[in-house]
């Protein structure tokens, strides 16, 4: 009982639902080892009743907790202090406001200081002094009730930006793409937005992990994406080193056409490869006044957070990747090995320092291109839900992640092994006494140049599966965080960038989650396939191909769906249009042994499903081209979409052309060439982006989305 009780006051849960009304218990070793991963020992009975007795020490006699949240007009809800209590907040801007527990309430205040519920947004210092002689601090944040709502109801296309290749590309699509897409679809297509895969920076190779949702920073972009002749220095370059960049630039051109003409995969590595020499050439240009003094506002701007992440960088080069197998002395940012060393990597610092700042120019540069061509939204930034173990992040802010913990998903009704995404966990507790730091900056960072961003796995934001490293994703436990804060963390740096905000609710929710996002103006994720009514207490959202029921279910019809989300057909996770239309995924999970029942039982089952989705279609007046072809059913479920109240209606780039290739497939790694895929048509061949802005099938499917109301 004290271990439960110890495990509960640090907000670890000691067993989980996998199904409603099915309670399985968590392992006492499992309980044991994340109260280790939070700085707790609960290995004996004696080492549980000292903690226990810690616990009610510490925070059973804490004036204040660490952080403490409130919301614009309102007072910070402080219980448990003693009457009389004396509070003094000193704001952002250097304000005073005070008050006095008196009565049960807070009232007045020191002479010529504000109501405490005149607080203004921002992120304040809190004092407490009780009558008994106790005083505290702490971080309080004050935030606005809702994130910004995105301006009236527009559609948009998701893209990997990777995967969309011009005839300018180094191999792989970048920041220049990106930046043409905007401007054409925002001005030809009338689109609202274009959602990106995550561009945190990559753990360096090779080989590279190709996955954007397992990077080495989520705070930082990574310079793969740069567009080498945008950067202002590549016109300066003179004599030898101009030579130099003319064979680089011919050796990407070998690189696009084995891609995009020989049916090579995207090679990340080779094209940063040459990316990299160019900008070493690149950055050995002089800058010009003004540009030295922008690059100088940026990393004051970014301090010391920008100077951890280009370290870290230049020690990989010297050390390799992973931190964790670095000398000993050089594993902690601030010992004394590593800040001897600074000075002798000062160039390499400098070096990465200077990406960081090219690509986040990059990055404004696109989204301003996307705002002039008229978008409302303009780029929508992924937020992945964690960073690679061995990487920049982990490095910097060791003491935040959760050694031996890795992120994933408990057993349940779809998947009897759970899932292990092998990302360390933010540990609560941490965040809390930091005022949330952490989170703040990558917000920060992200926001910076979006106009909404979404947030992968948004429950994490609520709670996280941990399980211990070296065990079975099934031996592990949730491990909640405090919402609240969260939430008005998100709201607050949402409404300094005047950003919507989209979160990816998408599996197994717990209840009271949804409400709570969408109280706070959080967008949700609706995807066709999934909008069902189970009736049978199974997630809405579940994915139909394991849900053995799933005929069984009533697909919604387009006004039951909710307003509040971004609403789409499919995602990077799933098959492209095209291919559940002509079985084509039913067969490739076939050919890679990923079905989970027999060939004939799962090509009956995905073809009932077709078969019920294609007359509803029909029936709702949306099929009027008939049944027997694939573009016309793409279409269709576009119309269906077009149909709901969803604020947001997006389009999968590829199925706009007809790509029937997943750009990842769960449940492989080398089995398939996971985010190395350029978007292709029907028959495999990739397509440019010259191309699809001339594709006829491209613009048919786009007219259909032509009276979305922007």
């Amino acid at each position: 009982m004290g271990r439960a009780r110890l495990a509960r006051l640090h907000g670890i849960a000691t067993s989980y639902e996998p199904s409603p009304g099915q309670a399985v218990h968590v392992s006492e070793d499992t309980v044991v080892a994340v109260l280790a991963a939070l700085g707790v020992d609960a290995s004996t009975p004696h080492a549980v009743r000292t903690a226990l007795a810690a616990y009610e020490e510490t925070a059973g006699r804490a004036l204040l907790p660490p952080t403490v949240t409130a919301r614009r007009g309102r007072p910070p809800h402080l219980a448990g202090l003693p009457e009389g209590t004396v509070l003094r907040v000193r704001t952002e801007d250097g304000g005073i406001v005070g008050a006095e527990l008196r009565d049960g309430a807070f009232r007045g205040g020191a002479p010529g200081t504000a109501p405490l519920a005149e607080l203004p947004l921002g992120v304040h210092d809190l004092r407490a002094d009780a009558p008994d002689g106790r005083t505290a601090r702490a971080r309080l944040i004050v935030a606005p009730d809702r994130v910004p709502e995105p301006p009236g109801r527009s559609h948009g296309f998701l893209v990997q930006l990777y995967s969309l290749l011009s005839r300018h590309s180094w191999g792989m699509g970048d920041l220049g793409d990106l930046a043409d897409l905007a401007a054409w679809s925002g001005r030809a297509l009338g689109t609202g937005f274009l959602q990106l895969n995550p561009l945190h920076a990559a753990v360096p190779g090779p080989p590279t992990d190709p996955s954007p949702y397992r990077p080495s920073s989520r705070r930082f972009p990574d310079p793969v994406h740069l567009r080498i002749e945008h950067i202002p220095e590549y016109a300066q370059l003179a004599g030898a080193d101009r030579a130099r960049a003319g064979e680089l630039a011919a050796q990407a051109r070998a690189l696009r056409t084995a891609v995009l003409d020989d049916g090579a995969l995207i090679d990340r590595d080779a094209v940063w490869a040459l990316k990299q020499e160019a900008l070493e050439l690149l950055c050995a240009v002089p800058l010009t006044p003004g540009r030295r003094a922008t690059y100088c506002d940026f990393l004051a701007e970014q301090g010391q957070a920008l100077e951890d992440h280009a370290t870290w960088c230049a020690l990989a080069e010297r050390h390799g990747p992973d931190w964790r197998g670095w000398p000993a002395g050089l594993r902690d940012p601030r010992s004394p090995g590593t800040a001897r060393l600074r000075p002798e990597l000062l160039d390499r610092i400098d070096f990465h320092s200077r990406l960081a700042w090219l690509t986040d120019q990059q990055l404004a540069t696109a989204q301003r291109a996307a705002r002039e061509a008229g978008m409302g939204i303009g780029l929508v930034h992924d937020l992945a839900v964690g960073v690679h173990p061995s990487g920049a992040d982990t490095w910097a802010q060791r003491h935040a992640f959760a050694a031996g913990m890795s992120v994933g998903a408990p057993p349940d009704a779809f998947n009897s092994r759970g899932q292990d995404w092998g990302l360390p966990p933010w540990r609560p507790d941490v965040l809390a006494a930091a005022g949330y730091a952490p989170y703040r900056a990558l917000l920060q960072g992200l926001l910076r140049h979006a106009g909404a961003l979404r947030i992968d796995h948004v429950m994490g934001l609520f709670r996280l599966w941990w399980v211990p490293e070296g065990r079975p994703p099934t031996e592990g436990a949730y491990v909640r965080y405090d919402g609240e804060a969260m939430l008005s963390i998100l709201a607050l740096e949402a409404h300094r960038a005047g950003a919507a905000v989209i979160g990816e609710d998408l599996g197994t929710v717990e209840p009271g989650v949804r409400d709570a996002l969408a109280e706070r103006g959080v967008l949700g994720t609706s995807v066709l396939w999934f909008e069902r009514d189970y009736g049978n207490g199974a997630p809405p959202d579940a994915d139909p191909a394991a849900q053995p029921a799933a005929a069984e279910a009533r697909i919604l019809a387009p006004e039951e769906w909710r307003a509040g989300c971004l609403a789409t057909v499919t995602t990077h996770d799933l098959p492209p249009t095209a291919a559940r239309l002509t079985g084509e995924d039913v067969a490739l999970r076939a050919r890679l042994g990923l079905l989970a029942g027999p060939p004939e039982q799962e090509r009956y089952r995905a073809a009932c499903e077709l078969r019920e989705w294609l007359g509803e279609l029909a029936r709702q007046g949306l099929l009027p081209e008939g049944t027997g072809e694939e573009e016309a059913a793409v279409k269709a479920v576009h119309r269906f979409l077009l149909r709901t109240p969803a604020r947001m209606v997006g389009v999968w780039l590829p199925d706009a052309v007809g790509d029937r290739r997943p750009q990842n497939l769960p449940g492989t790694w080398d089995e398939y060439p996971n985010w190395r895929l350029p978007i292709a048509g029907p028959d495999g061949r990739p397509q440019t982006l010259e191309e699809l802005a001339a594709s006829p099938r491209l613009h048919a499917l786009m007219r259909e989305l032509a009276s979305v109301d922007r």
